[in-house]
């Protein structure tokens, strides 16, 4: 999603040079955006202060004498290491009340994410949506000992970082990937490691392939780009798919597709809308998870069918 900040600081001052400090994870991705000319990763875990590492990267960074810095994330320590490398102009949401840290401090309003991020940088109104090019698959096929798909692909997306508040159950993945491959398809699961055990269970009771942590993200990328259609929770690969710009069916439980959409003119958003939802836990308070329990298979494989249908997914030119 920060893409499309990326995107309009370019658009707006075509000479910005924008550089990127994000965790390692995130460098396959960055590298596919022409907007972006370097990445500076870190290893800092999600919720680890890292004091001292922080600091050291903002001293580092203190020779590249930046004019700005936009913070996107809203807690305290994501602000360090821009303070750190004195940068003149740091902009952020308030977040958690950083002020000092950041000299720019903005009030944050109640919309979509995206929106949100562009407004930091920009007052355009337009949004443009994020976009990922596919290199070359074939290497990535024979490193995995794959042919080349001559049947339409549905690619599956069963996991979630967050937690399993946003996980589809596991079942109902198996039985739309039976229906499809009972069509002629072929259906891939993209995941990380931690998502191989889910995986393992809709390959075992499917018969499909499981592709969970044995792809780089860039490699999912390029895979993805071979799929007719993505089922998928509300994910990173969701945003991925949505930026390749594939037909999607996005299963939203404990978060708000309101706030973070997929970008995509060709997503099929499945949430229910319940009064306990959205509430934002990893696990379900009330223990029943029916915000997705109760999006059942039947709709998902008859939003894929309106794709078809509407001529969004071609099976013919898949084959």
């Amino acid at each position: 999603m920060a893409q499309s900040l990326f995107k309009v600081l370019k658009h707006e001052q075509p000479k910005v040079i924008i550089d990127v400090l994000a965790p390692t994870w995130c460098e396959g991705l960055l590298q596919r955006m022409p907007e972006v000319r370097h990445f500076i990763s870190h290893s800092i875990k999600h919720g680890q202060f890292g004091w001292q590492e922080r600091r050291r990267i903002g001293h580092a960074l203190r020779i590249e004498s930046y004019q700005q810095a936009i913070v996107l994330p809203n807690s305290w320590k994501s602000a360090l290491i821009p303070f750190w490398a004195n940068i003149p102009h740091r902009t952020g949401y308030k977040g958690e009340m950083r002020y000092g840290l950041l000299n720019d401090v903005r009030q944050l309003k109640q919309t979509k994410t995206v929106n949100q991020f562009v407004a930091l940088g920009s007052n355009e109104q337009f949004i443009p949506k994020p976009r990922l090019s596919a290199e070359q698959v074939e290497p990535i096929l024979q490193a995995l000992n794959i042919e080349y798909p001559r049947v339409p692909i549905l690619a599956l997306c069963p996991g979630a970082e967050y937690g399993p508040a946003k996980c589809w159950p596991v079942e109902y993945y198996v039985t739309c990937a039976k229906e499809k491959i009972r069509e002629g398809w072929q259906v891939w699961i993209f995941g990380s490691e931690k998502d191989a055990p889910i995986g393992e269970k809709i390959q075992a009771a499917s018969g499909c392939l499981n592709l969970c942590g044995k792809t780089s993200l860039p490699e999912a990328v390029d895979l993805l780009s071979l799929s007719a259609a993505v089922i998928t929770n509300d994910s990173g690969l969701m945003h991925v798919a949505a930026a390749l710009e594939k037909p999607l069916i996005a299963l939203y439980g404990s978060s708000n597709p309101g706030m973070t959409p997929p970008l995509s003119n060709v997503a099929h958003i499945l949430s229910l809308g319940l009064d306990c939802s959205p509430c934002y836990q990893r696990h379900c308070p009330k223990k029943h998870l029916k915000c997705l329990q109760d999006i059942k298979p039947e709709m998902v494989i008859k939003a894929l069918k309106s794709f078809e249908i509407s001529g969004f997914i071609n099976v013919s030119e898949s084959i």
